[in-house]
């Protein structure tokens, strides 16, 4: 298994910075990616604190989104702000989460989290749609720990 610098290629990285963009033009959430080797916590918990830590229950309507993947694990969770959780299903992400693990299980990392942020995005529209006066108040860049 690759390191979590090495996971994706500049190119992969590139689209899926692109298909965070492409989203985040069809809902007011913001989404981000996150990439580390390994965590001593199971990927959920480990994923709220990153969520934390990257500071993304900043926005204004709660509805930030974290796709954390940890590399040597082969860990994968996805989680949103109180906001989202507020207005969604309780299996609001699981059909998200399938597609990524169905891409990631044929080693398609880039694929896996372009279908799921676009995907994220698009069901996302429903609940927070985008408005005119939306700012982007999240980075779309991949943090990496």
């Amino acid at each position: 298994m690759p390191e979590a610098n090495d996971f994706l290629t500049a190119a992969d990285e590139g689209a899926i910075v692109e298909a965070i963009q492409q989203a985040e033009k069809n809902t007011s959430g913001e989404i981000r990616v996150h990439i580390e080797n390994t965590s001593q916590k199971p990927p959920l918990e480990r994923a709220q604190e990153v969520f934390s830590v990257l500071g993304m229950e900043a926005t204004t309507a709660r509805n930030g989104v974290l796709f954390y993947v940890g590399v040597k694990d082969r860990a994968f969770a996805i989680i949103g702000d109180e906001g989202i959780d507020k207005a969604v299903e309780n299996d609001f992400w699981d059909c998200t989460k399938d597609v990524v693990i169905g891409h990631f299980k044929e080693n398609r990392f880039k694929q896996g989290l372009v279908e799921g942020i676009l995907r994220a995005g698009e069901r996302l529209k429903t609940y927070f749609p985008y408005a005119d006066d939306d700012k982007n108040e999240l980075p779309d860049t991949i943090s990496k720990g």
